[in-house]
């Protein structure tokens, strides 16, 4: 198995978004003959670093093998344009991407999603939380001007659109109401407030939750200054070119699976068909980013 670190530095912000809107090289994949490969490489989003999500994911990768009978590696990328990119150029089977991930690599390359995880009671979605050291002043989103904020990697959903949404709703825009700090990872932005780095930061609800459940945050350091709309759920997608017949054995796989190890670390009941049109609210969601923050994605070309 491989997997390589995460790129944390605020002045790769827009070096990655560049590659997710295609503009890092050629338009077209070349995509492999169709046939029924040799092992199934599996691409996985940096939302944590490498080791741990290689760990948390084992069991479905342990069920995939057995089911496909074939090796299945998984592949965890420098970032997440890294594993957009890595997927569009067919050095991925599939991958696991989150909505913003996947709209901006699609827009360059015929991508396909074909399963999502569905959760008790909230079906296929999920919610991002801006928190703020236990101890700090602030009451609501606006009380944040004038503050510095940190996000994980600059194409995570949860992790950076969906907060800077939030925080654009009640009128803040980055740049002008307070400053973006860039830190790669969800752990690591639950980290930088809990040990008052920075005034906020925007993540993963349930990022967050298994972190102060495993310890890794103290539960007194930090508290939720808001929650987020419900988030479209991240996305199982093909890249182009591979073999139909193989395709539907791995759609089948995924639909069928209900080994709860396998499932536990989407905390989901199964995982359900997906379309393009699944994230269609996220889409709303970047244009109005885009709006007040012009450079905030380059146009595709």
């Amino acid at each position: 198995m491989r997997s390589v670190s995460f790129v944390r530095r605020p002045y790769l912000f827009f070096a990655a978004l560049l590659a997710l809107a295609g503009l890092s090289g050629p338009a077209w994949a070349d995509p492999s003959p169709a046939a029924r490969p040799d092992k199934l490489v599996i691409g996985l989003l940096p939302g944590e670093s490498a080791p741990t999500v290689m760990r948390l994911n084992e069991p479905l990768r342990a069920y995939l093998e057995k089911r496909l009978e074939l090796p299945v590696e998984m592949v965890v990328g420098a970032n997440y344009a890294a594993t957009g990119e890595a997927l569009r150029f067919g050095r991925l089977d599939i991958a696991y991407l989150g909505p913003v991930t996947y709209i901006l690599q699609s827009r360059r390359a015929k991508l396909e999603p074909f399963a999502r995880p569905s959760h008790a009671i909230v079906g296929p979605t999920f919610q991002a939380v801006i928190i703020v050291p236990a101890d700090s002043p602030a009451k609501s989103l606006e009380d944040l001007k004038g503050g510095e904020i940190a996000f994980g990697d600059p194409a995570s959903t949860s992790g950076t659109w969906v907060p800077r949404y939030q925080l654009l709703d009640v009128g803040l825009v980055s740049g002008r109401d307070y400053q973006l700090r860039v830190l790669g990872a969800h752990d690591a932005v639950a980290q930088a407030v809990a040990n008052h780095k920075v005034a906020a930061g925007g993540l993963s609800l349930p990022i967050y939750n298994r972190l102060l459940k495993e310890g890794q945050i103290d539960p007194k350091a930090t508290r939720v200054l808001a929650e987020s709309p419900a988030i479209p759920e991240y996305m199982w997608t093909f890249r182009e070119g591979l073999d139909p017949a193989f395709k539907e054995e791995i759609r089948q796989a995924f639909i069928q699976v209900d080994d709860p190890a396998a499932l536990g670390v989407f905390r989901a009941e199964r995982f359900i068909p997906s379309v393009d049109s699944d994230v269609d609210r996220v889409r709303t969601w970047i244009d109005a980013i885009r709006k007040d923050n012009p450079d905030a994605v380059p146009p595709a070309k």
